[in-house]
């Protein structure tokens, strides 16, 4: 597997090569080949202080593993140095990255500066919850190159905050708002969640108008589900939790996309909103565009071109690997051809941006597809591309089935 394969040649580009601090030691004019897609680099940060009853995402609560994982992960960066030669992109997900100490992010900032090289407006994004938040922390995150803050806010109200067992309180989640503007990010992302039990959509409103009062760039807004596997599934399947029903689903939905749009954002994928084009989260779109990335941590997936690869679900047999000389790789798929199509399609119709009508291939009766999608409201053609509508993005995972 290498990072380079199949793209066009170009010389004498600027690489910068970026270091803990973000301090430019020094600047290489070199030949290369330049990705037409660069890839993104994702960073999954397994640790949260607690575990959230609706989060499906890989964790642990067990902080002394800290070290043991840092180790193991400057293993798996090693192995992967000469592979990639530059990205553009670098997500620290999880978990919580912000669970970690000052100096375990400038230890992992370190190690992923002084093996990969990042291109000079590197978009690198660093999830956070609240309570794991300071001045002091966001003046170093800043200092260590970060330059776009996801948070973890989920809801303005405190009784839907007890209920989602958060550890943060409104109060708590407006005074850390105001500091990381302080601090000087000026790409704020907010997360948010409806479709709560009970809730209604007045209350749902008035957390996304406090939200605006912060005038964030980007905004996902996600519908609680209850996935299988979490503590909130255990309560549905004993009868103690009852999910909102697909009329309130798609109340929930249209309310917020009008609500966005009507205040400026764009509604640029189902969940995800950004108040100019400049602020679309230039990493998801790689997984949307199918464009490469590298995964890093337990649990995190790569691809590129038509291969697909994942890390062990299990920090234990992550680390395990590395610390014999392994790469903690659990699984991994060939795409084919048809694949290839079908998820192409099904990708392309979660975005406002659509996909090229050649990208549909030759499937039978696809005229008459396309007419069915436009004439159900689903879908529009404009610039030889076929794009979801609102209505569209409510059926999203049943489009791709028409072809």
């Amino acid at each position: 597997m290498h990072g380079l394969s199949g793209r066009d040649q170009r010389n004498a580009e600027e690489v910068v090569l970026i270091r803990p601090d973000f301090l430019v030691l020094k600047k290489n004019i070199i030949s290369r080949i330049l990705l037409d897609n660069p890839p993104g680099l994702y960073v999954h940060i397994p640790f949260c202080l607690s575990k959230c009853p609706y989060c499906d995402f890989y964790s642990q609560t067990d902080l002394t593993l800290v070290p043991r994982w840092l180790a193991a992960l400057e293993k798996e960066i090693a192995h992967y140095q000469n592979q990639f030669f530059v990205f553009d992109t670098l997500y620290l997900g999880g978990g919580s990255p912000s669970t970690l100490l000052e100096d375990e992010l400038g230890r992992l900032l370190e190690a992923l500066f002084s093996r990969f090289k990042f291109e000079v407006k590197t978009e690198m994004t660093f999830e956070a919850n609240p309570n794991d938040l300071n001045p002091a922390k966001l003046k170093r995150l800043s200092q260590l190159g970060i330059n776009r803050i996801s948070l973890g806010v989920q809801s303005f109200d405190d009784q839907e905050l007890v209920f989602l067992k958060r550890r943060h309180t409104a109060g708590g989640a407006e005074a850390v708002l105001a500091w990381i503007r302080e601090a000087g990010f000026d790409n704020l992302g907010i997360d948010l969640l409806y479709g709560l039990p009970g809730q209604t959509t007045q209350q749902w409103l008035a957390t996304l108008e406090k939200t605006l009062t912060f005038s964030p760039e980007h905004l996902s807004c996600y519908q609680l589900t209850l996935a299988k596997g979490t503590f909130f599934w255990g309560l549905k399947e004993k009868g103690h939790l009852q999910p909102i029903n697909e009329e309130e689903e798609r109340d929930f939905f249209i309310t917020t996309s009008r609500f966005l749009e009507d205040h400026g954002y764009i509604h640029y994928e189902i969940s995800n909103f950004a108040r100019e084009e400049i602020y679309l989260s230039k990493h998801n779109q790689k997984y949307w565009r199918r464009e490469p990335y590298l995964g890093l941590g337990p649990s995190a997936h790569s691809f590129q071109e038509n291969r697909r690869w994942w890390n062990f679900r299990s920090l234990h047999k992550y680390c395990q690997a590395l610390e014999q000389d392994e790469v903690p790789i659990e699984g991994q798929e060939e795409l084919n051809a048809e694949q290839i199509r079908l998820e192409t399609i099904s990708l392309g119709l979660r975005t406002k941006a659509g996909l090229d009508l050649s990208d549909l291939g030759d499937a039978p009766d696809l005229e008459k597809k396309i007419n069915r999608l436009v004439e159900s409201g689903w879908a529009m053609i404009e610039n030889n591309r076929l794009s979801p509508t609102i209505e569209g993005f409510l059926v999203a995972d049943q489009l791709p089935l028409l072809f």
